[in-house]
């Protein structure tokens, strides 16, 4: 059997397991007596293995290094969770509790949330008294400003733009490498940091969870090699860090835990092994023999490893896969032809098989079939449908369409992560029905966001998924659609490069709305109005598999970074049993 095949041998039974007869598309919702109860829910809201005991090594197995650990650069969500979890503080984070808990706010490096003033358009934080960096000296509130100025320099690509967006007086500014600062960042002492914004934002508390908002001493500058060694403000150090192959942590001697409330820092160690094999590291976990008892995984379980995990109950009781709050898409390069052309564009809606990028996915226990591009969590706990289009496509209404365009005929490249070939090749095979050719392009993950956010390098189309920060339309519409956040490198969620000035206007009005309830329906309202505009196909609403090894204690998906296991509690039962 061809791998393709043997693929979907293996979601078919996924599927199975998680429909039973019902033959219902929301298997989480699907009724017991039916058989249709998802079994990859089963561990939802709950952390396993109890409470961790302090000390040992905790492995953490990974498929990729990660994209950037730099917090002026490090936007994609578990390498977020990594880095502010273990490597750094910010002024502000999240609880590390699973379910809606986690979604709360609570100070970190700050005293408290922040203060407003002027309308909302002044944030003003102090820092706690007794923070320190890896080797003693106190975090600065200027620090602070210095690593937001950061994320403005054109070398230190990938990052979030929110300081791009909110600051006040910041057109032309190209970050602090040569000595300029800004102005709309004021430090009056070492422990006081105002942020003076354009506009008013009332969730600026949410936005300074962000990397962007911990520390980098400008002593400890080293451009984009800091990628490898940033200065720890967390409880965590880098001891050593060869990439692609492997980092080690120790513990940073001069974090205070009396002065975080969050992360708890069990193990001694945190030893991350890149560079391995999906379904290698799956199998490892599984087995959780010897060292791999102490693991835990970084990528998602592959989707023919389902059949091995959600039919053995012990093996189940060891895997976390809650749902991510992303969206999936597929982004079509609205830049240049074929796609700069709306009429193509609303063909690829039609011609997309989502039902089989679901199969290739793991299946309908791992995913199910996006309408919109917003997630649910931002519409109300349900996905708007405003094309209404079959979850299998409609092959002959993509033809017409393209017909009517002029043509008839395709051929067009795609790009996606090695780990989402067999969706590549679901997507490949559904548009060949409506006459358009697909070829692929797969890219190592540690360097794929790199590669589609440099605009000489974007194909036709990208394979990507959108969080949100936090709980906010803010957080994703104006990041994904606004073409004035386009970047020729370094360019992030507005991957279909859809520049569109009625839509750019919207965006701008919703922002200025007051009353969050009907800025939240405005956004809502603009996703309908995007998706006639088709510059994007939205795929999936995944969920993350993350199984973890039998000696592991504390580990929940925290439902901010997407499932990703929360690294601030996390640790093991028996440290003596550890490895490494």
């Amino acid at each position: 059997m061809t791998k393709r095949t043997q693929l979907a041998l293996a979601t078919a039974l996924v599927a199975a397991l998680a429909l039973g007869a019902s033959g219902c598309s929301d298997p989480a919702k699907a009724p017991a007596a039916s058989g249709g109860v998802n079994p990859a829910a089963a561990n939802d809201g709950k952390v396993l293995g109890g409470t961790p005991v302090k000390g040992g090594t905790l492995t953490v197995l990974s498929n990729q290094d990660f994209a950037h650990l730099d917090p002026a650069r490090n936007w994609v969500m578990p390498a977020m969770d990594f880095g502010t979890r273990l490597l750094y503080r910010t002024l502000v984070t999240f609880k590390a509790e699973p379910g809606k808990a986690g979604s709360e706010l609570v100070p970190d490096l700050a005293t408290d949330l922040g203060t407003p003033s002027d309308g909302g358009k002044t944030w003003t934080f102090t820092l706690k008294e007794g923070v320190k960096y890896e080797d003693g000296t106190p975090i600065r509130a200027q620090d602070i400003k210095y690593n937001v100025e950061r994320s403005f320099a054109p070398d230190l690509t990938g990052g979030p733009d929110y300081a791009a967006q909110y600051l006040a007086r910041t057109e032309g500014y190209k970050g602090p490498l040569q000595g300029q600062h800004l102005d709309s960042i004021k430090t009056p002492d070492d422990r006081t940091i105002v942020f003076e914004l354009k506009r008013p934002v009332a969730e600026f508390s949410a936005t300074a969870t962000l990397p962007t908002f911990a520390p980098v001493p400008q002593s400890q500058e080293k451009g984009t090699q800091y990628d490898a060694r940033p200065f720890s403000s967390g409880p965590y150090r880098i001891d050593s860090y060869d990439r692609d192959k492997k980092l080690v942590l120790v513990r940073n001697e001069h974090w205070d835990p009396k002065t975080d409330t969050v992360r708890k820092a069990y193990p001694d160690r945190f030893v991350v092994v890149m560079g391995l094999k999906g379904g290698q590291i799956d199998d490892r976990i599984i087995a959780g023999e010897g060292a791999d008892a102490s693991t835990v995984q970084y990528a998602d379980m592959r989707p023919e490893s389902a059949p091995k995990v959600l039919p053995k109950p012990d093996v189940k009781a060891r895997l976390l896969a809650e749902s991510q709050g992303c969206t999936e898409m597929l982004h079509l390069n609205n830049s240049r032809a074929p796609f700069d052309d709306p009429k193509v564009r609303e063909a690829m809606q039609y011609a997309v098989d989502k039902e089989a990028v679901i199969t290739a996915g793991g299946g309908p226990a791992l995913n199910e079939v996006a309408t919109a591009y917003l997630p649910p969590a931002l519409s109300g706990g349900k996905q708007a449908d405003t094309l209404k289009i079959p979850a299998a496509g409609d092959p002959a209404k993509a033809k017409e369409l393209l017909k009517a365009a002029g043509k008839d005929k395709l051929k067009v490249s795609l790009a996606v992560s090695t780990g989402d070939k067999g969706k590549a090749e679901a997507l490949q095979q559904g548009l060949a029905r409506a006459g358009v050719e697909v070829v692929v392009d797969t890219i190592d993950p540690g360097a794929y966001y790199d590669v589609i956010g440099d605009l000489s390098t974007t194909p036709d189309m990208t394979l990507s998924g959108w969080c949100p920060d936090y709980p906010s339309g803010s957080t994703w519409i104006p990041f994904v659609f606004d073409g004035r956040t386009i970047k020729e490198k370094g360019n992030q969620g507005n991957n279909s490069q859809f520049r569109d000035e009625a839509t750019m206007k919207r965006i701008d009005e919703i922002n200025a709305m007051a009353d969050a309830g009907q800025a939240n329906r405005a956004w809502i309202d603009l996703d309908a109005e995007i998706m006639k505009k088709s510059p994007s196909v939205p795929l999936l609403l995944e969920r993350k598999p993350l199984l973890v090894g039998p000696n592991v204690a504390g580990a929940h998906g925290h439902p901010v970074w997407t499932g990703s296991i929360d690294y601030a509690t996390v640790g093991l039962k028996d440290p003596s049993k550890s490895q490494g």
